[in-house]
């Protein structure tokens, strides 16, 4: 695995110093039908950092996130071409098992999703089905770690059978990525995980992007150039189905090497 990944990007070859690669994507194409949505990506996503996707709506970053743990799958007219790795492993080879992909590749979405069921079993599903605790205690043991990561267990530690669909939303999301994390994932994908919230609840989220980074490859798409700038240590922006350029983001944000991308982040277009 490379100790300094260069980012491949049509615009500039930037450089995460010391970041080990945790997801490589060359050459991707992704098409609906006869609509071409991505053109010819390549990027190296560094592991135990938070990636930030920026751009205006219909770009492409939310077609890319899916590609990496093949959601895209799941639409008929859904075509994908070129190479994506997770740890130099194709996650489109076709031996590959794609639960157990989705797994290791967790998924937060934009509008918390808890499952109809209690907090304790919302989080506890995943460890269940995928065998990942053999005794009643271990599974308890995995539901309490889980819930501190997500910086949610003080909160309702006192009633784990209740709904997990009568938290707030910002609890919500927070149980969401409690159950991401349960399964013990090595990436997160985040598509834009506050963009339902208030502020205060947004806060709290963001604060927990940047603990869970220590162990996690996190990837955020968001619309707001504040929050990217706030929690990711690089940004890619996308416009049109191209990724324009990626980077360090204190870099992209301060002196970008496209037009594209200072016209966007100074309110030109978006």
């Amino acid at each position: 695995m490379d100790t300094k990944p260069t980012l491949i990007t049509p615009a500039n070859p930037a450089i995460m110093q010391a970041r080990p690669v945790k997801v490589r994507a060359r050459h991707v194409n992704v098409f609906y039908g006869d609509k071409h949505a991505i053109n010819d990506l390549s990027i190296d996503i560094p592991d135990r950092a938070v990636s930030a996707f920026i751009g205006p709506s219909g770009c492409g970053k939310s077609t890319f996130l899916r590609c990496i743990n093949r959601m895209n799958d799941t639409i008929p007219t859904a075509r994908v071409e070129g190479a994506i790795t997770v740890d130099e492993q194709d996650i489109y080879d076709r031996s590959l098992d794609v639960v157990q992909l989705r797994a290791n590749i967790g998924m937060v979405f934009q509008k918390p999703n808890p499952f109809p069921k209690s907090i304790y079993e919302n989080v506890a599903y995943g460890p269940r089905i995928h065998g990942l605790a053999a005794t009643k205690a271990d599974l308890e043991g995995i539901v309490e770690k889980s819930l501190r990561r997500a910086g949610l267990w003080d909160e309702v530690k006192d009633r784990l059978q209740s709904p997990g669909t009568g938290l707030s939303g910002g609890q919500q999301q927070r149980l969401c990525i409690a159950r991401a994390i349960a399964v013990d994932p090595e990436v997160i994908l985040m598509d834009e995980p506050c963009s339902a919230l208030d502020p205060i609840a947004t806060a709290r989220i963001e604060e927990l992007i940047d603990e869970l980074k220590q162990n996690y490859c996190i990837v955020i798409v968001t619309h707001s150039m504040q929050q990217a700038a706030r929690v990711s240590q690089l940004t890619a922006f996308f416009h049109l189905g191209n990724l324009v350029e990626a980077g360090d983001t204190d870099v992209i944000f301060t002196n970008p090497q496209d037009r594209r991308t200072q016209d966007y982040i100074t309110g030109r277009f978006g």
